[in-house]
């Protein structure tokens, strides 16, 4: 495969950034770009990089000697100051050597096809790059660093042990040799059980990870824009005392206590003729009703506008907020929280009711081990599906090589997870969804 490069950081103003080179070959150039004759591998050199004799950075540069690399071929890394003109630079170094820009996942496509990984963990480790929580990290983790691979290998032995020992029956029963007895249906059904038990301890990433979609809502001039400013901690959206001032949708992503959410700032909903604003306000209408959870902004004195605007949303999605108590005395017995954007009082206690609204609504999660895709759930479907009808087979006396059959389609199933087989569209859907560097 040609030699391949990325910059592995954000391209970005910052302290440092990193390129990742490999390919076989790519080792020829280390004495004409950096000036160093037989370098050893996996030792932290500093070194002038240079394009011809044109010094561009004083940079720090790691070799790894394939096999025992993380593309399983000959790279190296370049740690360079993080300068958008230095990255520059170097990209037209290496493409001025011949280099190839990898495409997303490129690197990490290369360890799966050197064996260096298999393709559960590819996935596990973009889902690992993904993960925007504590929980999520360990989840990822246990698939990526190997345990959910064990586990899978040990369930594809046990089930070629079974068989084997169906297929030596019917190869050899003429030989008056006797493979099978009441012990083969009773080791399946408990292999059916164990795999069932493992099963349970996944959980789809898609239900996992799912955005938690909050919109702002509320009539013209409530403070909306100011309390979606004070949650994200900047000024993201316009404030302004006159009405309509939000005419579009703004959204943005905040952390709070390990959470990720998505917050959605929208025009404030009234009457007008002014067609920009309007359209405005159909998008924020048409947003609740996509929205997890919907935080009503009012002023003490809006609080006969809350019931129309709790008609829209869902019943339990929607809470009442009261905002600018730093003019308006406080009124907890109608408002479910009461805050003043201005000052930031009573914000912790909204953080922690939208966190505690998600977690109450969250699916029980608490015993899972593995975050796994759409794909592993699908083939783990299959593999009980086929596990079943072998065990029905022997329980019914049905031919033993239908039953051989099932077992070698649970088995590959099985294989189809670990990347022992594979079609090339499976591989680009998966590595496309990587980040360019990875």
């Amino acid at each position: 495969m040609s030699v391949v490069y990325a910059l592995a950081t954000p391209a970005v103003k910052s302290a440092i950034c990193i390129f990742r080179v490999s390919g076989e070959g790519c080792h020829d150039y280390i004495s004409e770009i950096f000036g160093l004759d037989s370098p050893q591998p996996r030792r932290f050199l500093l070194c002038d990089l240079k394009n011809n004799e044109t010094f561009i950075d004083r940079v720090g540069l790691i070799l790894f000697k394939g096999p025992e690399s993380y593309t399983g071929e000959d790279s190296f890394e370049v740690y360079a100051h993080g300068s958008l003109g230095v990255m520059s630079l170097i990209v037209d170094l290496f493409d001025s050597k011949g280099f190839d820009q990898a495409s997303p996942g490129e690197f990490t496509k290369r360890a799966f096809i050197n064996d260096k990984i298999n393709l559960n963990e590819a996935e596990s480790l973009s889902d690992f790059i993904e993960s925007a929580s504590s929980r999520e990290v360990f989840l990822s983790g246990a698939s990526l660093f190997g345990d959910l691979s064990k586990k899978l290998s040990d369930f594809s032995e046990r089930i070629n042990s079974l068989r084997v020992r169906v297929e030596a029956e019917i190869d050899f029963s003429d030989e008056g040799q006797d493979f099978m007895d009441g012990s083969l249906s009773n080791d399946l059904s408990l292999l059916i059980e164990d795999f069932g038990s493992f099963v349970s301890l996944c959980i789809n990433k898609r239900e996992y990870s799912n955005n938690k979609n909050i919109v702002l809502v509320g009539p013209t001039n409530s403070g909306k824009s100011s309390i979606f400013n004070r949650l994200l901690g900047y000024e993201r959206a316009i404030v302004t005392d006159a009405h309509g001032t939000t005419r579009d949708m703004i959204s943005s992503e905040v952390f709070f206590q390990s959470n990720k959410f998505s917050i959605f700032d929208s025009a404030g909903i009234r009457e007008t003729e002014d067609v920009i604003e309007k359209k405005g306000i159909e998008t924020s209408i048409k947003k609740i009703s996509d929205a997890d959870l919907v935080l009503g902004v009012f002023e003490k004195k809006d609080a006969s506008l809350v019931s129309s605007f709790k008609k829209m949303c869902d019943k339990g999605s929607f809470f009442i907020i009261q905002n600018k108590i730093d003019i308006n005395s406080s009124d907890t017995s109608f408002f479910d929280c009461c805050v003043s954007a201005k000052t930031g009082e009573g914000f912790n206690s909204l953080k922690n009711l939208v966190v505690s609204f998600f977690e109450r609504n969250k699916k029980n999660n608490k015993n899972s081990q593995y975050l796994i895709r759409d794909r592993h759930v699908k083939l783990f479907n299959q593999v009980t599906k086929d596990l079943d009808i072998a065990l029905k087979g022997l329980n019914d006396s049905k031919s033993l090589e239908l039953v051989a059959e099932d077992l070698k389609n649970a088995r590959s199933g099985l294989d189809e997870i670990l990347g022992k087989k594979f079609s090339d569209s499976l591989l680009g859907d998966i590595f496309s969804s990587f980040c360019i560097g990875k």
